[in-house]
Order: C-alpha cells, then sequence, then structure tokens
C-alpha cells in the first residue's frame, strides 16, 4: 500500500520562504508521477506543480511559476516542494499526490493522496 506523508509546512511571513516534502513508502518512486496540490479556503483544490517520474520535466500553474520548484529523489523516496516569495494567497492545505497513468501532469490522473499540511502566510 502506497502511504504518502508530507511535512514541512507552518506558519511564513508573505515575502519568506518554505520547503514542503512527501514521504514516499510503499512503491518505488520511480514508478510513480508526483505532484503537489493545495485547496485554499474556500476554493477547490488545484494543481500547483507536477513532475514526470525521472524528474525530467515540470509543470508549474501560472501563479506559482518562477517562485516554486519541484523536486523529487528517487533513491531516497521523497519529493519536495521549494516556495519562494510567498504571497498570502499561497495560503492553502497543500497536499502531495502520486499518479501512476501515463498522463504525469494531468490533474485527473493523481488518485493517491497524502493526508496535506497547512501552509499560512502572513501579510
Amino acid at each position: 500500500q502506497v502511504r504518502l506523508v508530507e511535512s514541512g509546512g507552518g506558519l511564513v511571513q508573505a515575502g519568506g520562504s518554505l520547503t514542503l516534502s512527501c514521504a514516499v513508502s510503499g512503491r518505488a518512486l520511480s514508478g510513480l508521477a508526483m505532484g503537489w496540490f493545495r485547496r485554499a479556503p474556500g476554493k477547490g483544490r488545484e494543481l500547483v506543480a507536477a513532475i514526470s517520474w525521472l524528474g525530467e520535466r515540470t509543470h508549474y500553474d501560472e501563479s506559482v511559476k518562477g517562485r516554486f520548484t519541484i523536486s523529487r529523489d528517487n533513491d531516497n523516496n521523497t519529493v519536495w516542494l521549494q516556495m519562494k516569495s510567498l504571497e498570502s494567497e499561497d495560503t492553502a492545505v497543500y497536499y502531495c499526490a502520486a499518479n501512476v497513468r501515463s498522463q504525469w501532469n494531468d490533474a485527473q490522473m493523481f488518485s493517491l493522496w497524502g493526508q496535506g499540511t497547512q501552509v499560512t502566510v502572513s501579510s
């Protein structure tokens, strides 16, 4: 059974940085495309960033391009989301997710989820 566990969330001032981690167990990470989603208060869940199986391709939502970086280490079964220049609009619960399908950056194809970690950006 695949398990995804996020960590690294917290409270940060606007303009600050945070790095989220996702530890994956139960399956070789190299067989999974990975993504980070977020759900802000009163909004739906959105795909923030995705990374292909070997990390050679990445995808970002326009709202985070140039500020967020997704990366992975298949040997250590970990995925990260580095977040810089944080804005109050980035406040949300962030979820790590895995995709076993070929459409690696299709938000609808992610089927395995972590429990989420809260990120709060104060202005």
